[in-house]
């Protein structure tokens, strides 16, 4: 692996922070902006590297946590890190765990999302509290400390424990050309008072995760991206970008580039990543983290992030939703079991040209995996494509009536 990695800003879009650019990685270039696929345990569920490469995908991002686990992160490194060892050629990343770390804390039983929908109301009480993640869940499996997080295995609950630096060793293991600094993804539920406290613990932690980085990595062979938190709050995410924009090691080595994580409210995205993105800085990429709705792309690209990825078009797909340009469709709904139009006539995924709505209706419903495979291919698509017709519009200056007339008819607005 040679050591390459750069951001170009080719395109800006006047009176925002959009652009388009090209991330250049060891093993090739991510036209930005550009949703990366996520493959949890160097896999795509139901997807074989082949059709991601057919339906243009440029990168994977591969999880952590669940690598650490199955089949072990130093198995992954005998096999030349997770790419080679599922067969992808093209750029990679990996997460840091700490997204884990809020599923089996805070969030764990409760159904609690890092994004709210609607406004979070909180008692007094819980307000007031910086313990139990700030949600005062008391059945989470992660405990946190200044050190780590200690947490047991979801698999046989075995106790387990994850730091900065080990983060950065596991991460190493996996190779990846872009990876994250571990840091403490908080609920949107949680108290002021505990989201400042997870960010500042989230800052000591990212400069503990930079200089096992150039330990490790004094080639710097691997891209790290510093993670922003700071919840829904103003004054912690502008606090936390400047933080992060400016730390460096004692020999002045700094972050490539930045994660955008942490809670939100649904309806607030656009305007926290705007806070944080106009004080980023402009010559490095930006990921916003678990976010791929379309809403969301138009509004992160629009607030100056250049990557994006989230489970949800293969999630939802397994599930019998396929995205159109008219909207998402539930596939499983009887009026499409004599339905045999395409799923979208405008969509050239290979399962649209191909198969009909009822060929997939008769499928999920008589149980065939085949139809977890096709739906994630087509929404997979959709997705990949969408967010390259974001990027043409951005360089050719029609990105507001682009977004005003797609928003308008997928969501009906």
């Amino acid at each position: 692996m040679k050591n390459t990695f750069n951001f170009t800003i080719e395109k800006k879009l006047a009176g925002t922070l959009a652009r388009a650019g090209v991330i250049t990685t060891p093993h090739g270039d991510i036209q930005t902006p550009s949703f990366v696929v996520v493959g949890t345990k160097a896999n795509v569920k139901g997807v074989t590297p082949e059709m991601l490469q057919e339906i243009e995908t440029q990168a994977v991002l591969a999880n952590t946590y669940h690598l650490y686990f199955q089949p072990g992160d130093e198995v992954v490194k005998k096999a030349g890190g997770f790419a080679p060892m599922m067969n992808w050629h093209g750029p990679t990343m990996t997460d840091s765990g700490g997204f884990q770390v809020f599923s089996l804390g805070a969030a764990f039983g409760s159904n609690v999302s890092k994004v709210a929908k609607g406004d979070v109301e909180l008692s007094k009480t819980k307000r007031n509290s910086v313990k139990d993640g700030g949600t005062g869940n008391k059945k989470q499996l992660a405990q946190i400390d200044e050190d780590g997080v200690t947490f047991k295995s979801h698999l046989d609950g075995s106790m387990h424990r994850f730091t900065p630096e080990t983060s950065m060793e596991i991460q190493w293991n996996l190779g990846a050309d872009m990876i994250f600094a571990f840091d403490e993804c908080t609920s949107p539920q949680a108290s002021y008072e505990y989201q400042k406290q997870a960010m500042d613990r989230t800052h000591r932690w990212a400069l503990r995760s930079l200089e096992k980085h150039w330990q490790l990595d004094p080639e710097n062979k691997q891209a790290l991206f510093g993670v922003v938190q700071g919840g829904r709050h103003e004054d912690l995410r502008k606090e936390s970008a400047q933080v992060l924009a400016e730390m460096k090691t004692e020999e002045g080595n700094m972050f490539d580039g930045f994660g955008i994580g942490g809670s939100f409210d649904k309806d607030d995205i656009a305007t926290a990543v705007k806070w944080v993105n106009e004080i980023l800085p402009e010559g490095k990429p930006r990921h916003l983290l678990g976010i791929g709705e379309p809403m969301d792309l138009f509004n992160g690209v629009e607030n100056g992030c250049d990557l994006f990825d989230c489970v949800s078009p293969t999630r939802v797909a397994r599930h019998g939703i396929l995205y159109t340009m008219d909207g998402p469709i539930h596939i499983t709904n009887a009026k499409y079991k004599e339905d045999f139009s395409k799923i979208d006539e405008e969509v050239l995924s290979s399962t649209s040209q191909k198969y009909s709505k009822a060929y997939l209706c008769h499928l999920f419903r008589s149980g065939e995996s085949l139809s977890g495979t096709l739906a994630s291919v087509h929404n997979l698509y959709f997705i990949i494509q969408l967010i390259a017709k974001i990027r043409e519009s951005l360089l050719d200056e029609t990105f507001h009536q682009f977004k005003k007339e797609f928003l308008a008819r997928y969501y009906k607005i």
